[in-house]
């Protein structure tokens, strides 16, 4: 495979045209590289073959640049699999009603790709999994048509590190790890990625580069958990969090800040924590952190929905009263409202009979239930006049703060980004103590 990657050759399929998929295939593609995505979903992919980008991240001309050069195409059909000469899987991994992997996503790549593998591929799966995953679930899917890994086809794991949002470093300037089942599997990636990122590093078995993507998501949910519940302890101190986290940050050595919020959410950071909890149960071993971590995380929306019913229920009851949520999505500046503590607040809202209301730039239409489907509603002067609090889940760049400020009644900040404006409204901030 060598020879196809030095002499631009190489034939690139991605399974997943998601938000990991989708900028993967335009990096092969801008390095030179003739790549197919392929995608279930008929609607991304005809979005994609008419010129336009599937994902808030990637700009249209972006796409349409890539399928006007005819060295990428979209597609549903997984025959187009035989013809690559590397496969690379990016489809979900989420979890059950049981807080348990649910891998029947990789279950269906992977016996798509089964039925159509072929000697000499090399087939890459990036979707966040627990440790075993590659060797003792994947590997025996593909090799049920009688070929062997590392002898007549190559498998490898890589786990993905995009940070949606994040305009600071460039897809390629994450560095890579890569991982293979074999020695020879661990160099054909390594041989590949060597082409498209700027750092490759190679871990020794596929077990500690899916374990690695968990310590790297786990170590972000218990801090995040940890400084919730720091915010909780600092609303009742009446300190304001904040202030702390900015004073602790001037030490030089041993610290580093994470900020609270309305929970965790996104695909990453609220999932792959129980995907190493679930393992560890499987060996008998505890991750007392990350349970712990998870308890915070699931209830703290609950504590967000209560503090807004204590400022409100100051001259009366929560009952009948109109929130406007600003933002949706997990983070600012992005599209993506998957795992959001968006929906579980509005839910426990409309659960003490408050009328719920959102706007976020990015987010149309956000499903709460299956039968409870909201609109975003346009930010007007009317709209912020007549809401009883607005509260502040997501800072977007976007975020009209003065307009906020000044038309509203009450506004109730989780992120902190009202902090050094002023205006007519009562501001309270998540953090900083609500009487």
């Amino acid at each position: 495979m060598i020879e196809q990657v030095e002499n631009n050759t190489l034939k690139v399929g991605v399974i997943g045209l998601g938000f990991v998929g989708l900028p993967l295939s335009l990096l092969f593609h801008q390095k030179g590289f003739n790549v197919t995505g392929i995608d279930i979903d008929e609607n991304k992919i005809q979005t994609l073959n008419q010129g336009k980008s599937c994902i808030s991240e990637i700009e249209d001309e972006h796409v349409k640049n890539a399928m006007t050069s005819g060295r990428f195409m979209a597609t549903s059909d997984f025959d187009t699999i035989k013809k690559q000469n590397i496969l690379i899987v990016c489809v979900s991994t989420p979890l059950n009603k049981h807080d348990e992997p649910d891998l029947s996503y990789l279950k269906k790549a992977g016996e798509s790709i089964t039925s159509r593998l072929r000697e000499g591929q090399l087939v890459v799966l990036e979707s966040s999994t627990y440790p075993g995953t590659t060797k003792d679930f994947f590997k025996p899917i593909l090799e049920q048509n009688g070929l062997l890994v590392g002898k007549d086809f190559y498998l490898a794991y890589s786990p993905e590190r995009i940070d949606p949002g994040n305009k600071k470093i460039q897809f390629n300037e994450i560095p890579k790890l890569v991982s293979g089942v074999t020695t020879r599997c661990l160099q054909e990636i390594y041989n590949v990625y060597s082409e498209i990122y700027d750092t490759v590093v190679k871990v020794s078995s596929t077990e500690a580069a899916e374990i690695t993507k968990l310590l790297e998501n786990s170590y972000r949910f218990i801090n995040i958990s940890f400084i919730n519940e720091f915010a909780i302890l600092c609303d009742k101190l009446n300190i304001n969090v904040w202030e702390v986290i900015e004073a602790a940050s001037t030490k030089p050595y041993g610290f580093q800040p994470f900020y609270p919020g309305p929970g965790i959410g996104g695909h990453c950071i609220p999932i792959d924590p129980l995907y190493l909890m679930f393992k560890a149960k499987q060996i008998g071993a505890t991750q007392e952190f990350i349970e712990l971590s998870k308890k915070i995380n699931q209830s703290f929306p609950t504590y967000i929905t209560d503090q807004v019913t204590n400022i409100l229920s100051n001259s009366k009851t929560i009952k009948n009263q109109n929130i406007l949520i600003y933002g949706v999505t997990y983070k600012p500046d992005i599209e993506d409202a998957r795992e959001t503590p968006a929906i579980k607040i509005i839910q426990k809202l409309k659960d003490k009979g408050a009328n719920v209301y959102y706007h976020d730039p990015y987010v149309e239409k956000l499903t709460v239930n299956d039968n409870d489907i909201l609109t975003s509603v346009p930010l007007t002067k009317e709209m912020l006049k007549d809401v009883d609090c607005v509260i502040i889940l997501t800072d977007h760049r976007l975020i009209p703060i003065e307009q906020i400020l000044n038309d509203a009644k009450i506004v109730y900040d989780t992120r902190n980004v009202t902090r050094g404006h002023s205006g007519k409204a009562k501001v309270y901030h998540l953090g900083t103590g609500v009487s």
